[in-house]
């Protein structure tokens, strides 16, 4: 849990949790891409860690949030760990966000209603999960959270055996964080 969380709950501003934390088994879900290709979380953990990213199109954190998954899943495609997103919107809306943002990972469409998000407890996009193959979340993030990513990407290179290569780019501006 982070420490912004905790002080949160200290002074009372938060009482309840607004997500899954590290160590909580992740729901499983099927979904399917637009093009309605079908995945199954549990299927995917067979082959390693999975990082999840619930987003909305709209979110301005989001837009800024996914070229920096792309980026990991770049680092990490054909290897043992999966990168998928999460979509809240419709597949037409969902296409075009990906076409506009070059975005190759999975992107999988949230029924209606939002079942998915809503076994997980989201409360705000963008969302991240880092789950291990056990099921269980070794890392969670909302909004965006540098060092959490970066926690991630150190993850997926340690489990891949991959060396160690920053996410973030020399020069780059890049905030700690942006609350979603």
């Amino acid at each position: 849990m982070s420490l912004r969380r905790q002080l949160s709950r200290l002074i009372g501003l938060e009482d309840k949790v607004a997500h899954l934390e590290s160590g909580a088994l992740a729901p499983n879900f099927t979904l399917k891409t637009r093009a309605g290709v079908q995945h199954k979380l549990s299927t995917l953990l067979e082959k390693g860690p999975v990082v999840v990213a619930f987003f909305k199109i709209s979110c301005p954190v989001c837009q800024f949030t996914m070229p920096f998954l792309e980026r990991m899943h770049e680092r990490f495609a054909g290897r043992s760990a999966s990168i998928i997103g999460l979509s809240q919107d419709s597949a037409k809306d969902t296409g075009e966000f990906c076409d506009d943002y070059s975005l190759r990972f999975p992107v999988l469409l949230d029924d209606s209603g939002y079942p998915v998000s809503n076994a997980y407890g989201l409360t705000n996009v963008p969302t991240i999960f880092l789950i291990e193959p056990d099921g269980k979340i070794k890392i969670e993030c909302m909004g965006f959270d540098k060092a959490a990513l970066e926690k991630i990407t150190a993850e997926l290179e340690l489990q891949t055996k991959l060396p160690p290569q920053p996410l973030f780019r020399p020069g780059e501006i890049v905030p700690a964080y942006k609350p979603g």
